[in-house]
């Protein structure tokens, strides 16, 4: 069954920031979520172009979507590379970027960096990316439990953004069903809310917008000093 999603996104620059750097697409057929990188120049820049980038795939269709989609990453990271390359004000500028591309009954994931992608089905939530952190590295490694990680002083600390220099995205393939809901954010959301409250909310609020702003609301409500950008993307069949 050929599925397409609807989608809504909700992004808040926070209390403490006084501008936003995350970028998000909420479309039908993709939804993406950018963050810049924060203590670099034009982080705001980097993921505007890095979205811009992906913009196209919500309207043309591809034969190959992983081919499609791997392609798309690697043109954001040559934009933001071209634009760091003509200024030197902007020398280090990068984002983390995760996109969902619908193809059929297929769900292409594509990721690089910290933002994240879940999956909640049949009240199950699963994390989909694997944050390409310092932090993460650690729990991989048994230094540190994975707990341990949100509280990390160095939990922002990004091994792998796209920066103009060579990067390979982590791509992966899935099927996705009717009734599926997926949810795409900034670290701003998960370095305050752990996974049982945002399964909590995912399961109990129904409309995709409103499960989006209670997801902002409760990382606001809980401390969050960065900008917080939530996806939330319903699987739905064609009409």
């Amino acid at each position: 069954m050929a599925l397409t999603l609807v989608s809504a996104v909700v992004s808040d620059t926070g209390p403490y920031r006084t501008n936003n750097e995350d970028v998000a697409i909420a479309g039908r057929r993709l939804a993406v979520v950018a963050d810049g990188m924060g203590g670099m120049p034009d982080g705001e820049v980097a993921s505007d172009l890095a979205v811009r980038a992906l913009a196209p795939m919500e309207r043309l269709s591809a034969d190959d979507p992983v081919a499609a989609l791997h392609a798309a990453f690697n043109r954001a990271n040559e934009a933001i590379g071209a634009a760091a390359a003509g200024s030197a004000e902007r020398q280090g500028m990068g984002t983390t970027m995760t996109a969902l591309l619908a193809s059929g009954s297929r769900m292409v994931v594509g990721h690089v960096g910290d933002s994240r992608c879940y999956l909640l089905r049949d009240g199950h939530l699963r994390q989909l990316t694997r944050d390409d952190t310092y932090v993460q590295a650690l729990v991989d490694q048994g230094v540190i439990r994975p707990d341990q990680a949100r509280t990390h002083p160095h939990r922002a600390l990004v091994t792998c953004a796209l920066q103009g220099t060579p990067v390979e995205p982590a791509i992966t393939v899935l099927s996705h069903l009717r009734g599926d809901r997926f949810m795409l954010c900034s670290d701003g959301l998960t370095d305050e809310v752990d996974d049982e409250t945002i399964a909590h909310l995912m399961s109990t609020v129904e409309e995709p917008y409103e499960c989006a702003a209670a997801l902002v609301k409760a990382a606001i409500a809980a401390g969050s000093r960065d900008n917080v950008t939530v996806l939330v993307a319903d699987a739905e069949p064609i009409d």
